[in-house]
């Protein structure tokens, strides 16, 4: 059974910083890529970067570029997104993603979805 795991969120202070993980199991997913995505109430599931297999080339929302950065450990099945210089703006439930079928901005091309983890920052 496939399985994405996120680990890391809680609740920071306003220029604070998070690391977040998503560990795979289940199969490996070195050869595809791997998205990060948020979701704050009541609103869509919007992009936030995403990674190619390699780690060779990465994307990221306009709103994080500078702020966020992307990385994976093959070896560990894992993709990381380090948040630095976090804002009240940021706060949602943050979710990885696998495997697209096409753009990888899009979290309708993604089959394989974490459960998600909250953050929250603090003005």
């Amino acid at each position: 059974q496939v399985q994405l795991v996120e680990s890391g969120g809680g609740l920071v202070q306003a220029g604070g910083s998070l690391r977040l993980s998503c560990a795979a199991s289940g199969r490996t997913f070195s050869s595809v890529t791997m998205g990060w995505f948020r979701q704050a109430p009541g609103t869509e599931r919007l992009f936030v970067a995403a990674v190619s297999w390699s780690g060779g080339r990465t994307y990221y929302a306009d709103s994080v570029k500078g702020r966020f950065t992307i990385s994976r450990d093959n070896a560990k099945n894992t993709v990381y997104l380090q948040m630095n210089s976090l804002k009240p703006e940021d706060t949602a439930v943050y979710y990885c993603a696998a495997e697209p079928r096409s753009a990888a901005v899009i979290a309708a091309n993604y089959d394989y979805w974490g459960q998600g983890t909250q953050v929250t920052v603090s003005s």
